[in-house]
């Protein structure tokens, strides 16, 4: 029994190291499966409410419309924009509910759920 105990959170372990933003898209998730059931839009101010962080407070995640944007809350480079952009980019690739994932003109990564 301790044996699968440790095997399971060894593999817990593993996964959060492989993929640290596990938590990120559990959020943004939530955000897009919103657009297709529970919302047809946020609005342009009515996403504020909805805003979510990530436990460490790493990411900032607010849904804008039907956009979902992303920051980074502490001094990012353009870099680390650019593979967060290519990381929840090949994330939603198959996913229908996403149009593109993309770095916008205020330097953020925005989720396109446009129809």
């Amino acid at each position: 029994m301790k044996t699968i105990f440790l095997a399971i959170a060894l593999m817990l372990i593993s996964c959060s190291i492989l993929n640290p933003n596990q938590e990120l898209y559990g959020i943004t998730d939530s955000f897009v499966k919103s657009l297709q059931t529970t919302y047809d839009s946020y609005g342009i101010i009515g996403g504020l409410e909805h805003t979510r962080h990530t436990k460490d407070k790493l990411y900032k995640v607010a849904p804008v419309g039907r956009l979902i944007n992303v920051r980074i809350e502490k001094y990012a480079t353009s870099k680390e924009y650019e593979d967060l952009k290519n990381d929840l980019k090949e994330y939603y690739k198959n996913n229908p509910s996403v149009n593109d994932v993309y770095i916008c003109g205020g330097g953020t990564i925005m989720i396109d759920c446009r129809n």
